[in-house]
């Protein structure tokens, strides 16, 4: 049996959740955008990883949308600051999800 040579990649992730009791989301808040950076040998990997992180952490993730690793973003015309660009690599060192940017969601009623 021959091992495949699996090389860990950064995937940016947009992740929605919504509310759990103890999610530490603001009051008033229908749940949150999250901007992740996560390692994995492919996307899917990535995505699993950085579900089960995130429900570690009391969250309740809802949906997941990869934007695909440094590489394709670039490719695509994505610009991608420094900052971004670090913690890209801080992810891909640290083998871990990283939790970039929180955007929550409040109802338009209630503003």
């Amino acid at each position: 049996m021959v091992k495949k040579d699996t090389k860990q990649q950064v995937y940016t992730l947009l992740v929605q959740v919504g509310r759990k009791e103890g999610d530490g989301l603001p009051d008033g808040s229908t749940g949150a955008a999250l901007m992740c950076y996560s390692s994995g040998v492919d996307e899917a990997e990535a995505v699993r990883e950085t579900v089960a992180i995130l429900k570690q952490a009391d969250l309740n993730p809802l949906d997941v949308t990869g934007y695909g690793t440094l590489d394709e973003r670039l490719a695509e015309g994505h610009d991608i600051d420094d900052d971004e660009q670090e913690l890209m690599q801080r992810a891909l060192e640290e083998n871990s999800v990283i939790v970039a940017q929180m955007t929550p969601f409040f109802d338009e009623n209630d503003a």
